[in-house]
């Protein structure tokens, strides 16, 4: 009797486990086909809230209509999910206009002005295009049958700027740096008065102590001061037009 008992309770506590998880889920209703205001009150109905993600060109679902959700109809959830649907443009109707040679500004322009959308910008260094010159795009001009009303450019940043080996330019006068970066194409960037080292006072044993005066206070660089560091350091690489830091004496 007991045995039955105890068999009983965990039956009944199996069961109340089981209506516990799963009486609050619902089954996803099937949105395609619907408006955006009739897949939300049906989803509302059920407890699910309902988010337009994307708009995709179709042959085959009227404009305005639901043409895909996310999770499948039918699936289990629990009240509160978001079900994620993608909107129908309809049929493609938009010619995809030719924006390569013209700048990135330009080719923006005429793609919201056809009602698309500038999607991403990538770019690239190359030695025989200008730069802001759009080279390419996706979709191509004139394409047909595209799914989404988005272009993708490619646009060229001119050449690559030529790349330098950073020579050793410590206890050298500041000038004569200055007019050797200028002549690689480099400027000098933030530079530094490091103040001059105090002499160790005199502590040996029996040696009266030295007075030392303060040291001098730090003026400001000039053409003669002398580079003491220098940052990026000797050897590493540097584009032109980059700038070099100095600490200077």
């Amino acid at each position: 009797m007991a045995l039955v008992l105890m068999t009983v309770a965990l039956i009944s506590a199996l069961t109340a486990m089981q209506l516990a998880i799963h009486g609050h889920e619902v089954a996803i209703p099937k949105l395609i086909g619907m408006s955006p205001a009739e897949a939300e009150r049906t989803g509302a109905a059920s407890g699910l809230q309902v988010v337009i993600e994307r708009q995709f060109f179709s042959p085959t679902i009227p404009e305005g209509k639901v043409m895909s959700q996310m999770p499948a109809p039918g699936a289990k959830v629990r009240r509160g999910w978001s079900i994620r649907v993608a909107q129908s443009l309809g049929p493609q109707r938009v010619a995809i206009p030719n924006v390569t040679g013209g700048s990135e500004r330009i080719a923006d322009i005429n793609i919201r002005r056809r009602g698309l959308t500038l999607a991403s910008v990538a770019h690239i260094n190359l030695a025989d295009a200008p730069v802001d010159r759009v080279i390419s795009q996706s979709p191509p001009a004139n394409a047909s049958g595209i799914s989404a009303p988005k272009l993708n450019l490619l646009v060229s940043d001119g050449p690559e700027p030529p790349v330098y080996v950073m020579p050793n330019l410590t206890g050298q006068p500041l000038g004569s740096a200055t007019l050797a970066l200028q002549d690689a194409g480099m400027k000098v960037g933030k530079v530094t008065m490091l103040p001059v080292p105090t002499p160790t006072q005199a502590q040996a044993a029996g040696e009266p102590q030295v007075e030392v005066p303060p040291p001098p206070p730090v003026g400001e660089p000039s053409a003669a001061s002398m580079i003491v560091t220098q940052n990026p350091g000797p050897g590493q690489k540097i584009a032109a037009g980059s700038s070099v830091n100095f600490e200077v004496r």
